[in-house]
Order: C-alpha cells, then structure tokens, then sequence
C-alpha cells in the first residue's frame, strides 16, 4: 500500500487518511491526558484562541508550550500531566507543531494523532478500519524531525503486517535534536519540561487507545478511541 510521508508545507490536498505525528511532546501529552481521565480534548490554532475557548467553557482547562503562563491551567509535558486528575474535563491545547498539523487536515474523512504511547493501536484501528493509503503528516522540523519519522516508520511497518522493528526507532528518537532540546532544557532549569518527557515520549504502545479527531460544532476535537490489543497498563 502507497502511504507517503509529508510534512505540513507539503500539504497540497486533503488526504483520505491522515496521521499526524508529534512524539516530543504534543501527543505523547495529549494521550496522558487521556490516561488521566480527560473527556476530549479542543485542539486550538493560537494561544488567544485556547484562553477564549476556556474562558467560554465552565470548567475547561487550557495547555500549551513553553513555559506556564497566565490563564494556561499547565504546559505540553507529559511529565507534568500524568499527575493530574483531569477526569470528565475538557483539554484546550495549543502546540508547535503538532495541533498546527492536526488543523492543517482537519477536513479530511479521517485523521488521527499519534506518538509511540499509543502507536500499536493506532495502527489497529487503521487495519481494522481498511481505509487505504495513510498520509503520514510529520510535523516537527518542517517534515524533517527524526522521532516523528522515526514513529511514522514504526507505524507504516504494524502496517505492512508482520513484526515491525521498534528498537531502531526509539534509537533515532532518543538521539533527535528533539530530545536534546528537552535535555538541555531540564539541565537549564526551564519551566515547561519534566525530566522524564524524553523517556515518556519514547515509551512504546503503553496505551491502548488511538486518537481520533472529528469536527464537533466547528471545532476540531480529538478523543480516545478504544481499540483492542495489549497495553502496559493492562498487564
């Protein structure tokens, strides 16, 4: 099957099937969230859009990148959200590069966002659904960052079927300039950066959900989606 690898100044055409990709940190953070109990969560294009959409919601929260700023209820760091309670709340989210992506194909048939945490059913929900080739939408680095590649890979493989080879993966991960840039963000003291993010994001398959974003009352609104199959938290 054809899938292809984009980043998002490649987008030219609405994809049948989009993926998008964020390992370091976007959706390794927003599938904790999910752990923790959140209901769904509101992928937002600026911060002043996720403050305004919190502040017209009673009781959502809003997250972004950076360091924790005013009005923002916590920041992109799955180090920091896995000890949050956030049952039956709604996420606001605003990143980078990984909700600039999620929006860039929102109006595709289907798309999903996926990062290591749940990269093994994300790719059943796909074989099971049978919707033909996958846009890879790779969004760090223009395209070009090589944990999101390097997930994007390790999900094309579940997809040819057989054993797909996750050690390589989590190699070109560990040593992205991703990771070096969280690492030398915790040894500089930077709010907004846990020092277990780079090993959070490189865990494999700890969720058994995949995430799957649908237009909900013109917003773009990303949930868990159950998918059967084997997670560490299961065990």
């Amino acid at each position: 099957m054809d899938h292809r690898f984009v980043g998002i100044p490649e987008l030219t055409d609405v994809p049948r099937v989009a993926v998008v990709v964020d390992v370091m940190r976007a959706f390794t953070v927003a599938a904790w969230a999910f752990s923790r109990g959140a209901e769904k969560i509101v992928l937002a294009s600026s911060d002043g859009e996720a403050l305004a959409l919190k502040e017209s919601r009673s009781g959502w929260l809003a997250l972004k990148d950076g360091a924790p700023a005013a009005g923002f209820d916590t920041v992109n760091s799955p180090g920091l959200i896995r000890s949050l309670d956030l049952a039956g709340r709604t996420v606001v989210q605003k990143t980078t590069a990984g909700t600039v992506g999620a929006l860039a194909v929102a109006s595709a048939p289907m798309v999903l966002c996926a990062s290591f945490v749940a990269a093994g059913a994300t790719a059943r929900f796909l074989r099971t659904d049978g919707s033909g080739p996958v846009t890879f939408v790779v969004t760090g680095d223009g395209g070009q960052a090589s944990e999101d590649l390097a997930c994007a890979e390790y999900l094309r493989q579940h997809l040819a079927g057989g054993d797909a080879e996750v050690a390589p993966c989590l190699h070109r991960a560990r040593t992205s300039r991703a990771a070096a840039d969280l690492a030398d963000g915790v040894q500089r003291g930077y709010q907004g950066v846990h020092p277990d993010d780079v090993d959070l994001c490189r865990e494999t398959d700890r969720f058994s959900f995949a995430m799957v974003a649908h237009q909900e009352d013109s917003l773009t609104v990303l949930r868990p989606v159950a998918v059967p199959g084997e997670s560490v938290e299961a065990r």
